[in-house]
């Protein structure tokens, strides 16, 4: 059987990014006066680089959430949460556009470890972190997802084939290439009882789109991108779903936290229908 690897890219290329000029300065990107950290932002955790999906809140303090495969520390084929290594708790994570570095503060596997966790479901699909801010970086934050809008809520009902699916992917193998960073592409369905989604895109998610947010077709918060599949769906990526993963956080893993919606949701503005199938 050919396991399903995690997208998670390693400290060289988090290394290239910044020798290319591109990660040397996170703020620079932005225009003045806007928002510096937002989804699709770039993580690095002990030079891993991924990508935030949403903007967190528990009324007090902020976070953004990744997925937890980020923190990982065995190889990228590890996919099972319930005994993959991880880093611990309180391990620092910087966050472009941020002026010190976030906390991990909860992360999926080690709560499933901790608690003893034998859903398999869960065990291969709960794949979610919450990334803490310094409270000198509250000002900095906008939940609005660049180029697409919102999320507008939660989409707690799944996907069946053939729906909409957008994301927004910031992988330093792009180079800074903007324009291929949203993407449009089509859910093949919900599995795994609700915790996972297949997806395909016109160009798939990448080593450091780890974490992306992948919203439904009324911008409603859908996931987390996982894991690239070589078998049966190959080239498709594995989306967490949020509602689940979620819930998890706040009910098993003593989390209060609650999604922080956005503005209107706008999509890239392309269709891909015909391309996709």
């Amino acid at each position: 059987m050919i396991r399903t690897p995690r997208l998670l890219a390693g400290a060289a290329t988090a290394a290239l990014v910044v020798a290319g000029g591109l990660g040397a300065s996170p703020a620079a990107a932005d225009h003045a006066g806007e928002p510096t950290i937002h989804p699709g932002v770039q993580t690095y955790t002990q030079g891993a680089q991924c990508t935030a999906n949403f903007v967190f809140t528990d009324g007090t303090d902020t976070f953004l959430g990744q997925a937890a495969h980020c923190s990982g520390t065995g190889g990228n084929t590890e996919t099972d949460g319930c005994s993959a290594g991880s880093l611990p708790l309180g391990t620092e994570v910087e966050v472009n556009g941020a002026s010190r570095p976030g906390v991990m503060v909860y992360n999926s596997w080690l709560t499933m470890q901790q608690v003893g966790e034998t859903d398999p479901n869960a065990c291969a699909y709960n794949d979610f972190a919450l990334i803490k801010l310094d409270p000198a970086d509250a000002g900095s934050v906008s939940p609005e997802i660049p180029v697409l809008g919102g999320p507008t809520g939660i989409n707690a009902e799944g996907t069946t084939a053939g729906d909409s699916v957008y994301s927004y992917g910031n992988s330093s193998l792009r180079f800074g290439i903007s324009q291929l960073s949203p993407k449009e592409g089509l859910s093949v369905g919900t599995s795994g009882e609700g915790w996972t989604h297949a997806v395909y895109t016109v160009t798939p998610g990448v080593p450091g789109d780890s974490g992306s947010a992948f919203v439904d077709d009324q911008g409603r918060a859908l996931g987390v991108l996982s894991t690239l599949a070589l078998a049966p769906l190959v080239a498709s990526n594995g989306v967490s779903d949020l509602n689940k993963v979620l819930d998890y956080a706040n009910t098993v893993g003593g989390q209060d936290v609650e999604l922080v919606l956005g503005g209107a949701f706008t999509g890239p503005g392309v269709t891909v229908r015909g391309l996709l199938g």
